[in-house]
């Protein structure tokens, strides 16, 4: 698509048809967080959010009550109670809830927690369902009954202090992949707004240009004008896009991310200073120190102390 070609208009329109406004907040996973989370939907209701980061965790939502909009990739579903969701690592997704009521159970594992299970770790890799495409598997009422108690059995056996409760856990995560996908009814996605490829397209870029492995990973790209120009969209309707959808400018967006990846990066490895700075596209090691010291008042090697003492 030509820039000149890029619909002018949309914006308020799309708002009233699809989403509040701004209809998510783009929420990042803590650093160093637990590598297995299992919550009630009843206790822990799920905001309206958009999870940009990737190279996380394996997500499973089970509804047994209340419904909402879940976004995968570029697939969306209406979820409804007995719907059940598979969201793989590398995958965005959004959740929108339309209504009051809300039941049922979400989990996240990240791949760590399946150490010493490898072979669990590849049954999830190779699980159908976490695949954008066939993301959610409506299960008639009694397979909803019986996946509901094996995440109530989850529940508790996180909350007890079995030293082979982690084992008991994984059989139980197991059990739901085999009667989810013996359910095997898909439910079908919508298309998403053009508008939404917009987000989703900046969000992916900005995962993308943030994935640092080795200190040859190097940030290319972390200006407004340089993310709209690999989109070949105009920086200004971009701007106004994302943030009428999430409250943030492309600018704010990319600061975030980028002392995200910082933090991630002076807790996660042992990199010296300098060269953090380097793999972030930062000119001088001073500068880095600077915007890390005004984002977080405190410098960077005084926010790696710390952690470590954590």
């Amino acid at each position: 698509m030509n820039k000149s070609e890029i619909p002018r208009f949309e914006l308020e329109r799309f708002a009233e048809e699809h989403f509040k406004v701004p209809f998510l907040n783009v929420e990042h996973y803590p650093i160093g967080g637990s590598y297995f989370i299992v919550k009630n939907r009843d206790q822990h209701p799920v905001n309206d959010y958009i999870s940009a980061n990737r190279r996380q965790f394996f997500k499973i939502f089970h509804i047994t009550a209340g419904t909402g909009i879940l976004t995968v990739g570029l697939h969306q579903y209406p979820l409804s109670p007995g719907d059940i969701a598979f969201l793989h690592p590398d995958e965005i997704m959004s959740w929108q809830t339309t209504s009051d009521e809300t039941g049922g159970h979400f989990c996240l594992i990240h791949p760590a927690y399946f150490d010493h299970a490898e072979h669990l770790l590849q049954l999830f890799r190779q699980y159908p369902y976490f695949n954008p495409a066939k993301a959610v598997i409506q299960l008639p009422p009694e397979k909803s009954l019986i996946i509901d108690q094996y995440f109530k059995s989850i529940m508790d056996e996180a909350g007890s202090l079995h030293d082979d409760k982690k084992q008991a856990i994984l059989l139980h995560l197991q059990m739901i992949l085999l009667e989810s996908q013996r359910a095997g009814k898909t439910l079908a996605d919508v298309a998403v707004p053009d508008s939404y490829r917009y987000i989703y397209g900046f969000l992916n870029l900005l995962e993308s240009t943030f994935q640092i492995n080795d200190p040859q990973s190097i940030v290319k790209i972390k200006t407004a004008a340089e993310f709209a120009a690999h989109l070949n969209v105009h920086p200004n309707y971009l701007n106004s896009l994302v943030k009428n959808q999430t409250g943030k400018t492309l600018r704010a967006h990319i600061q975030e991310r980028l002392l995200y990846e910082a933090k991630t990066l002076l807790i996660q490895t042992d990199w010296d200073i300098r060269t953090i700075s380097y793999v972030l596209g930062f000119a001088e090691h001073g500068s880095f120190s600077s915007f890390f010291n005004k984002k977080e008042n405190i410098p960077p090697s005084q926010f790696r102390e710390n952690a470590g003492m954590a």
